[in-house]
């Protein structure tokens, strides 16, 4: 994918994890991208080691869900470590 793919893919996928875990309403626009772009790393690696091969990203719905999957999983470790 394009850089702006990945800033578009990243801002869906953060904006839709930070509305799961309830972070949305008290960061920005910015915040929802990077932890985007950022969690889609951590679900490919989530994935390369649960499947044992590596996951690759196209701008598809099964990208999107591991995408949103591990910007859940960094915004529940970001969450823990602050308190």
């Amino acid at each position: 994918m394009g850089f702006l793919s990945w800033i578009v893919f990243g801002a869906l996928a953060g904006w839709v994890a930070s509305t799961i875990t309830g972070a949305g309403e008290r960061r920005g626009c910015l915040f929802n991208v990077l932890v985007g772009v950022v969690g889609a790393f951590v679900g490919g690696l989530l994935m390369q080691f649960i499947t044992g091969r590596p996951f690759g990203f196209d701008f598809n719905l099964p990208s999107f869900l591991v995408a949103v999957l591990g910007a859940v999983v960094l915004l529940v470790l970001v969450g823990a470590a602050r308190r």
